[in-house]
């Protein structure tokens, strides 16, 4: 006997754009506790005068938080960061639903923290609240949680959204410009892949954007521009049902050499924006290679990346062995399909499904 259940359960996740986010009560808008759980990037939090706004923020408002300070690299996105987080959630005896956690920081942050916030109890409610560009316009949308295992980016996860997203550009003025920089890899993609306008955006304003830090005139519609064409793919297919996604722009080739480069003194280290860039140049090439993009416009997102400062070549971008294995782990988490975006031309794409590594040999040659 065959016995079919279904079940329905409605996904509410909300994002506001403010400004000086320590002056509102946004963050404390959910739960009825005057308690709360808040991790944050040890290394924003000793920046500046960012530790005493966050403690003043909550002793204003009459709040008790207990405050986690949690070392954020790639290399420490494992799992013992995760038991050590998971590790305060079961001390602080938190209240399943009634006490939010919150996570302040980039995306290698509220990776973990969404990811231990799934899992603890069976899945406790987190806010997010991104001090990064990158954390702003990737990592803080979606669903995706996750850490890195096996040598291998974002292994383990699980498809958990937070229930708010606070982006305030406040955070940005104080970062390291090549903060900014890394970050653009993932504004480049999402433009050449789907937003002319926006591409067109960034030709005629990076050099303010970057010299602000994302703090012109233009940046506020840009930051906006960009969640809204991401969230515009991310909500129809949250849990990743079609695997078909223009959002993997981007995430074919990159991974394994991200990672790879973060272990081999040989090489310089990739930050994952900058492999994302690296990875848009390469399927762009390929697309050139068919016939599908035109010169010109690959040479537009080539000046793009250069003029934002990214790499444009990397000694794992030339070689076609590591691209090839990257491939094939990316053609089996899309269930057997390569399933690889490019552009055919700026703002447009379709999917490619036969790349062979001789194909990725000849445009390593470019």
């Amino acid at each position: 006997m065959n016995i079919d259940y279904n079940s329905n359960q409605s996904v509410k996740m909300t994002m506001c754009m403010c400004e000086n986010i320590f002056d509102t009560k946004d963050i404390l808008s959910y739960g009825d506790s005057d308690r709360r759980l808040v991790f944050v990037d040890k290394l924003f939090y000793q920046c500046g005068d960012w530790k005493n706004k966050i403690n003043d923020y909550f002793n204003n408002n009459n709040i008790e938080a207990t405050i986690v300070q949690v070392e954020c690299k790639e290399k420490t996105k494992d799992l013992e960061s995760l038991m050590f987080i998971l590790g305060h959630m079961e001390r602080f005896n938190l209240l399943r639903r009634s006490e939010p956690v919150i996570a302040i920081g980039g995306g290698v942050l509220m990776d973990m923290v969404g990811f231990a916030s799934s899992i603890f109890r069976r899945g406790v409610p987190y806010i997010k609240v991104p001090t990064t560009l990158l954390g702003m316009i990737d990592a803080g949308l979606g669903a995706k949680t996750s850490i890195n295992h096996f040598d291998r980016r974002n292994r383990l996860g699980s498809y958990f959204p937070a229930i708010l997203t606070c982006i305030d550009r406040q955070f940005l003025k104080t970062l390291p410009t090549k903060e900014i920089t890394v970050a653009i890899g993932e504004l480049i993609k999402i433009a050449v892949i789907k937003n002319a306008h926006l591409f067109h955006m960034f030709e005629i304003d990076l050099d303010p954007l970057i010299k602000s830090k994302f703090n012109c005139k233009c940046s506020s519609y840009i930051i906006k521009t960009a969640i809204t064409s991401m969230m515009e793919e991310l909500e129809p297919n949250l849990w990743e049902k079609d695997l078909e996604r223009v959002v993997d722009f981007g995430h074919t080739f990159s991974p394994i050499p991200e990672m790879k480069s973060l272990l081999d003194n040989n090489v310089p280290s990739l930050h994952h924006g900058e492999a994302v860039a690296l990875d848009v140049l390469l399927s762009s090439k390929i697309a050139v290679g068919r016939g599908l993009l035109t010169v010109e416009d690959y040479n537009k997102i080539l000046n793009v990346t250069k003029r934002s400062g990214l790499q444009v070549c990397h000694p794992y971008f030339k070689d076609p062995y590591i691209l090839w294995d990257s491939l094939l782990d990316a053609t089996r988490h899309r269930n057997g399909n390569q399933n690889l975006p490019v552009p055919i031309k700026i703002g447009a794409s379709t999917f490619l499904q036969d790349v062979t590594i001789e194909e990725i040999k000849r445009v390593t040659k470019w």
